[in-house]
């Protein structure tokens, strides 16, 4: 495992990247026309074959009562999902995806469709596609909670994550921006993280999965960025999803002990002790990305963290960098500022999840090789 220290300097990474990359054009609509009211309920159909190795979601029939409001929930109180088992469940009801609202920009095209397999948990799914690539190599994008979709409809983002002739999908995790509500206040990702982890990771392979049934994107060339809990999932998701075959993860969240007792994630302070409970830690152990990281042996990991990132705490970053098999990369820098003098441009962020992508086969092929500057330990600063 190589790792590399950056010293450098003190910025925001938030507002690297609200300032730098995903600045929004106010007033003016991503797709040239207004947005359309959210459509009506979608009907289930029967699956569509999956031809890149996908992983079965289970039987598909009328799914009409995702949206009948009547009682789904199951003889646990909740509804038929085990958050705990990473893999789809079988009897979760996939309905069909209503047809997407398209734009045409220079340089690339912008989709927006609406994907459901729970009662009134519809998913905006961002498709950004590079302009005269047929079939191009995709990208899951997946920030951190409390992030919402804004950033994907912004052409500059749009532009610089295309701009290598890659494919670009984003989506917000459960119980973030709009897909949460209906739900009492004092309750949140945190307060719910089995919920909100286990359902983002089911998610993450029924997302491929409609993907890989468009029949216009390279799915056996998949990545995904991951940041903050958005990593998190990420790791979770490629545990079980061979589909993934580059993790790019930046100040990814576990180590749930730790991460509950010093997150300023949690600011109320009253609020801690409970997320501190036997019973709660319980719930969530089989979710931390420290028990999976180490079987992450056939992909491409690069970890990164801000050291002054404080959501993670530093004995959580530890861990979980620990954790981290021996094919992976870490990266940890002093702040943002000296992060974005290691990339040079911001234009460059997302190049070498995009370049794993490109040699994962290659690189699934010889296990046996370790290449320069991508795996392996070492430590470097920057002036």
């Amino acid at each position: 495992m190589k790792r590399l220290r950056i010293v450098l300097g003190t910025f925001s990474l938030s507002f690297l990247f609200l300032s730098v990359l995903l600045a929004c054009l106010e007033g003016v609509s991503a797709f040239g026309q207004d947005r359309q009211a959210v459509a009506p309920p979608p009907k289930a159909s029967a699956a569509k074959a999956n031809d890149a190795g996908g992983i079965e979601g289970g039987p598909i029939g009328d799914a009409s009562d995702l949206f009948s409001g009547g009682d789904l929930r199951n003889a646990n109180g909740g509804y038929p999902e085990d958050w705990n088992n990473l893999k789809i469940p079988k009897d979760l009801k996939v309905a069909d995806p209503t047809p997407p609202i398209r734009g045409d920009f220079p340089g690339f095209s912008r989709e927006v469709v609406q994907l459901t397999w729970r009662p009134w948990d519809i998913i905006d799914l961002y498709v950004l596609k590079p302009e005269g690539v047929k079939n191009p190599p995709v990208i899951l994008y997946l920030y951190s909670f409390p992030s919402d979709t804004e950033r994907f409809k912004d052409n500059d983002f749009a532009k610089i994550v295309t701009k290598n002739g890659f494919a670009a999908v984003g989506f917000v995790s459960a119980l973030t921006g709009p897909r949460f509500h209906d739900r009492p206040m004092k309750e949140w990702f945190v307060s719910d993280l089995q919920e909100a982890l286990g359902s983002s990771v089911h998610d993450v392979q029924l997302i491929l999965n409609y993907l890989a049934s468009r029949g216009d994107l390279d799915m056996t060339r998949v990545g995904m960025f991951g940041d903050g809990s958005g990593a998190s999932i990420a790791i979770l998701a490629a545990s079980v999803d061979p589909r993934i075959r580059a993790l790019d993860l930046f100040d990814a969240w576990g180590d749930w002990p730790d991460w509950m007792a010093h997150s300023t994630l949690i600011q109320a302070e009253d609020e801690r002790p409970n997320l501190m409970k036997p019973e709660f830690l319980k719930k969530v152990e089989n979710l931390d990305p420290i028990r999976y990281l180490p079987q992450l042996k056939t992909q491409q990991v690069r970890l990164q963290y801000l050291e002054t990132d404080t959501v993670t705490p530093k004995a959580a970053q530890e861990k979980i960098e620990a954790a981290v098999p021996p094919n992976a990369q870490v990266l940890s820098f002093a702040d943002s500022k000296a992060f974005l003098k290691y990339i040079g441009n911001a234009s460059r962020m997302f190049d070498w999840i995009q370049e794993q992508v490109v040699q994962a086969v290659a690189a699934n092929q010889d296990t046996t090789t370790t290449e320069p500057g991508r795996s392996g330990r070492e430590r470097k600063s920057a002036n």
